[in-house]
């Protein structure tokens, strides 16, 4: 896609437009069902329009931190990502930072009180958010233990396991980028963009 029509709309003067152009560029394999969640970076005045733009949807959105007038959001459907966080080894993996027996709504304040902390620390993101992303728990660990550094390719996360897996799921990433922008384009909202189960 070129680099003016990104430009063009992440620049519209119009902020539903701005704010809807976003989430089908920067969330486009959730929207499209092929990820749990996605988290996206917005301008503060922009969240107040998240209300209505999901509104009847099945899609819900959490705010995970606020700094300098922008906002971090993750979006996900409720029921997906729960069942994404308790399959046995991710439930082992965010057991380790101090997940354990809690429903999804305390999970995500746990981690934006970890995230809070990460910031104000100058540290980044905790490690399990990618656990919340529906990354490789074998990639988060690879992650962990190697430093970020060592991996076999970066791509929508840095891949250390199955490599050919990763590629696959990238370019089918790839293709819903360009399908939601598509769409986008020609009129369709996030609500008809969207995946609804």
């Amino acid at each position: 896609m070129p680099t003016e029509v990104i430009s063009y709309f992440l620049k519209n003067r119009n902020r539903k437009t701005r704010l809807e152009f976003q989430i089908a560029l920067q969330c486009a394999p959730f929207l499209k069902g092929l990820k749990v969640s996605c988290v996206i970076t917005l301008d503060f005045g922009l969240y107040g329009e998240l209300v209505e733009l999901f509104r009847g949807m099945d899609i819900s959105y959490h705010l995970l931190s606020c700094s300098e007038g922008k906002c971090l959001v993750m979006f996900y459907r409720p029921d997906e990502l729960e069942r994404s966080l308790n399959q046995p080894e991710t439930r082992e993996l965010i057991r380790e930072y101090g997940y354990a027996d809690m429903k999804l709504d305390a999970m995500l304040d746990r981690l934006c009180e970890r995230i809070r902390k990460f910031g104000r620390r100058g540290m980044g993101f905790p490690h399990e958010i990618g656990a919340f992303l529906g990354y490789p728990v074998g990639d988060i660990r690879g992650f962990i233990e190697n430093e970020g550094q060592r991996y076999l390719m970066i791509g929508y996360w840095k891949v250390y396991g199955d490599l050919t897996g990763a590629r696959m799921r990238f370019k089918e990433f790839d293709r819903a980028k360009d399908c939601a922008v598509n769409e986008f384009l020609t009129g369709k909202s996030i609500r008809e963009i969207a995946l609804q189960r």
